[in-house]
């Protein structure tokens, strides 16, 4: 079988990379390894994004949780971390930040192995010809400038090194940032070093679910952990407040949470902050919004794969707002992109000139699409021309 072309193994999904907290408490160096599968105490801690809980206690999550919020300015309109702590994104241009979102590599926080060992398989090479770009997924492009820039130069080294141009995949809100990023090129840039793009579970229009994140926090379902207590470190991700939905893929008229007092739609964003008490998330709203929903054409040929048949939440009835857990009515999507999102990216092929296709994986929730055999053979066929 013969090579065709070179792979990068783009953004990951918002919560889905390795972060280092450095923690300076009482004037002495104290670094927290959180790996909620086992803890201890060691060198600069990698933090699983989305936490996978066995024997933890609830008071040290949220002492983490606490360590990798972010800080906003107002005046500045950026974020920092808080003060005495420093984070760092592990493994620029490796796959394994990536692959395990636990660090003892064990199977249950699997998350691009499958794909990246599929990738071996077939005569790739871990960190030479299949690199991992992992970012710091709490804030939105934006905030991330020196990212892209590090992004724009591994493209061009690949393609120097194998006289290839190279297939983007990223899965989840990393195609948000693939999308921003190939915006910023030229064309006859992106001509000469991108051969595709696989889109993967890509939220074009945002998320319904992003509302009750930011209402009542998200536990993920896991039981020893409280939402509200770690609502406060989810709101303060800029990304989170710019994966709400958007006016490009929903009516303005939608309500997406109902309350005893008041229904909230994409018009009331302004107010539905100020009801949950987060002020801060309006202006990090008004910064990050235009960013890329006007889904301006990437100018490169595109792959969009999108799971169905999986109940998606798609609004929320509340007794008793926020503090409270809603109802939640479902509607159609992969179980956390709703159909009418993952679908945006259909409008590119009146666009550009460039292909654009759209591939339904029936049944596929939206982390597992990664493993699926039907997402591998697809991918394989783009490497391979065949």
């Amino acid at each position: 079988m013969g090579r065709r072309v070179e792979l990068v193994a783009v953004p990951p999904g918002h919560l889905w990379c390795l972060i280092e907290v450095h923690s300076i408490l009482m004037h002495q160096q104290m670094e927290i390894h959180h790996n909620l599968m086992c803890q201890q105490v060691e060198v600069h801690s990698k933090v699983p994004c989305q936490p996978f809980v066995s024997q933890i206690y609830t008071h040290h999550l949220w002492s983490i949780q606490q360590r990798y919020r972010l800080v906003y300015n107002k005046t500045s309109k950026t974020t920092a971390p808080p003060e005495g702590v420093d984070i760092r994104v592990p493994g620029f241009g490796q796959t394994y930040s990536l692959e395990f979102l636990d660090p003892s590599k064990r199977s249950v926080g699997s998350y691009f192995y499958t794909l990246v060992q599929s990738l071996v398989d077939w005569g790739y090479t871990r960190d030479e010809n299949v690199r991992g770009v992992p970012y710091d997924w709490r804030k939105a492009p934006n905030e991330n400038s020196d990212y892209f820039v590090a992004v724009r130069k591994l493209v061009e080294s690949m393609f120097e090194s194998y006289q290839s141009p190279v297939v983007l995949i990223a899965h989840s809100m990393g195609n948000l940032y693939t999308l921003y990023f190939l915006n910023q090129q030229t064309q006859d840039w992106k001509d000469k070093y991108i051969h595709s793009f696989v889109a993967l579970g890509a939220p074009w229009g945002g998320v319904s679910k992003t509302l009750h994140v930011l209402a009542s926090g998200d536990n993920n379902r896991i039981p020893v952990i409280s939402s509200l207590r770690i609502r406060d470190q989810q709101r303060s991700a800029v990304s989170t407040n710019w994966l709400l939905p958007y006016n490009n893929t929903w009516q303005q008229e939608k309500v997406f949470v109902i309350t005893p007092n008041k229904n909230y739609t994409i018009k009331d964003y302004r107010m539905f902050y100020e009801d949950i008490g987060f002020q801060d998330g309006w202006e990090m709203r008004k910064e990050t919004e235009g960013l890329v929903s006007s889904l301006t054409p990437p100018g490169v040929e595109v792959h969009c794969l999108y799971g169905t048949g999986v109940d998606t939440p798609d609004s929320f009835s509340y007794d008793s707002f926020p503090d409270k857990e809603p109802t939640t009515v479902y509607g159609e999507g992969d179980g956390t992109v709703n159909l009418e999102s993952a679908l945006q990216c259909g409008k590119w092929r009146n666009q550009q000139r460039q292909k654009v296709s759209l591939v339904e994986l029936p049944g596929n929730e939206h982390i597992a699409m990664l493993s699926n055999i039907s997402t591998i053979s697809y991918v394989k066929k783009v490497l391979f021309g065949l």
